[in-house]
């Protein structure tokens, strides 16, 4: 697990020290700097909706493996791991603290990390999809051969979700939420480029955003920063908006991501509370009886 650790650090810092190299910087202080008061506020809110959307889809994951999770857990736990997440390394121990605890809450540590481990590739698997239609559909500059590897990507994505144990009733939801989630990510990512100053339309935009957003769900971050960064700037980059430009908005966009994240460290502080199973409710009855 440590060597793993490592290995997923030491690629993000060496992406993030090439990008330093090549372009100085100039792009991160400038994307720092764009970013505003108001600006934190609308991502901050944009973040609660995200973060909702998240739970929801968890707790529907959860509902289908038959394991209870009230929604204002859900929300705060989810609260909790996106902080987590970016605090610490490798950008998926956040959601190993989020399961590990639903998990002694329900008495089941295995099956609630397979309801966390479920809930996150649904959301991949909607982003990808969605990402493949974009760049199939708008303006990018994207060859074929990537669409092509992202698609296979996806084929493999349906296969896993093949397996799963979840009942089909649970699919509508868990893919609504899963939409809602990309569409809050992609409207922080927009709201960072026209922070940054980006002058160019929705249609162009898009599918930069969503490709970004695909390969910033790598495990190879520090605090989500790396991969994100390198794939702002190749996107950028080959669309003919400049990969420093690419640069500073996934700097301003991953200070948003920050910002989004605060509350959780105030849900850290609050000490948890573990529900009552009922079967502990009816042994304590007895034992007052």
């Amino acid at each position: 697990m440590k060597v793993r650790v490592f290995l997923q650090v030491a690629v993000a810092v060496a992406i993030l020290v090439l990008l330093v190299v090549q372009f100085g910087t100039g792009p991160f202080v400038a994307g720092f700097q764009a970013v505003s008061i108001p600006s934190i506020a609308i991502a901050a809110t944009i973040g609660l909706a995200t973060t909702v959307c998240s739970a929801w889809r968890w707790r529907l994951v959860a509902d289908g493996l038959a394991l209870k999770l009230p929604m204002r857990d859900a929300v705060a736990a989810y609260y909790k791991s996106q902080f987590l997440n970016i605090v610490l390394p490798a950008g998926v121990l956040g959601d190993v603290h989020r399961a590990v605890r639903h998990g002694l809450d329900v008495g089941t540590v295995p099956r609630a990390g397979r309801a966390v481990v479920e809930e996150r590739v649904a959301g991949q698997l909607v982003l990808i999809s969605l990402t493949v239609v974009a760049l199939a559909v708008l303006p990018s500059p994207v060859p074929v051969a990537v669409l092509a590897i992202v698609s296979v990507v996806l084929v493999g994505l349906i296969a896993v979700v093949g397996r799963f144990g979840l009942v089909p009733r649970a699919w509508p939801g868990i893919v609504l939420a899963s939409i809602a989630v990309v569409v809050g990510h992609a409207a922080t990512f927009v709201l960072a480029s026209h922070t940054v100053g980006v002058d160019v339309s929705m249609a162009h935009l898009l599918p930069l955003t969503l490709l970004v957003l695909v390969v910033a769900a790598l495990p190879f971050n520090v605090g989500g920063w790396g991969p994100r960064e390198g794939a702002a700037v190749w996107a950028f980059g080959a669309a003919g908006l400049g990969g420093a430009q690419g640069l500073a908005v996934s700097t301003a966009f991953g200070v948003f991501t920050i910002a989004a994240a605060l509350p959780g460290a105030i849900m850290l502080l609050v000490p948890h509370r573990r529900p009552q199973r009922s079967g502990e409710l009816l042994e304590g009855s007895s034992a007052h009886g």
